[in-house]
């Protein structure tokens, strides 16, 4: 395999130490059950694919970016009960990520993307208190499951190990689905109070007594070609989103 320049795992110091970089990526997944038909490790395999798929795309286009090695927990403190969900805690996040936006501000790497792929990862409050406390790092975040309009796609709804992470997986990594016909349907109980179901009120689901199988969301409509469709769009959205934000000014970002 012919080492990829845009990703820090496969580059040596040789490179690394007069690259320049403007953009650091760092995706974030988790280890829990997807169904009975995706691995633990999916939104940790997704990731790794649209950081590493994006980032060439930006890279080509002459975006110094470069990709971290995934993080593989996340917050899953409303699967506390299901075999093996490993749950970090918002606050073990935070410490982590503290961390790495020191070891940028000292080495005057501007800008931190976290690239998340985890509906129970939330970075937005994390971020704005690190922003305040290291200025010269401009730091977001991007859901990338969220960056491209599903219903283009898919007309069931869901939003774990549904359609569209079965799709993704069908393209990504067809060798770990297991047949569409073991999983299960994916029925995902909802709230009754009405303010949940429609939004506006938020509480944390107990995922044990939402779902029978873990999934939430039926997956009978995935292929491999629905994958590649919705996974070229999502990394082509980031990819020049990715553009943008390494030739951007932190102090000259509004129009």
């Amino acid at each position: 395999m012919t080492p990829r320049p845009y990703i820090l795992a496969e580059t040596t110091w040789q490179y690394v130490k007069d690259a320049a970089y403007e953009v650091v990526v760092l995706p974030w997944g988790a280890t829990e059950a997807h169904n009975y038909h995706l691995p633990y490790a999916t939104d940790n395999i997704q990731c790794d694919y649209i950081a590493a798929e994006a980032a060439r795309q930006a890279w080509e286009a002459g975006a110094k970016v470069v990709v971290l090695p995934t993080i593989p927990f996340g917050v899953n403190t409303g699967q506390l009960d299901i075999t093996l969900d490993i749950n970090l805690n918002p606050s073990t996040q935070l410490a982590i990520l503290r961390d790495v936006v020191q070891v940028l501000a000292r080495q005057g790497i501007p800008k931190l993307l976290v690239l998340n792929g985890h509906g129970g990862n939330d970075f937005r409050q994390h971020l704005r208190e690190l922003q305040a406390e290291f200025p010269t790092v401009f730091l977001c975040t991007i859901n990338w499951f969220k960056t491209v309009d599903r219903s283009q796609f898919f007309t069931a709804p869901g939003d774990h190990a549904d359609a569209l992470e079965t799709s993704a997986m069908l393209h990504i990594a067809p060798a770990l689905v297991r047949p569409l016909a073991e999983a299960g349907p994916g029925h995902a109980r909802p709230f009754r109070i009405e303010a949940f179901r429609q939004g506006w009120a938020w509480a944390q689901r107990d995922w044990s007594q939402v779902t029978a199988d873990t999934g939430a969301g039926d997956p009978a409509e995935a292929t491999a070609e629905k994958g590649a469709a919705v996974l070229a769009a999502t990394t082509r959205a980031i990819g020049q989103f990715l553009i943008e934000l390494a030739a951007a000014d932190p102090r000259d970002m509004y129009e």
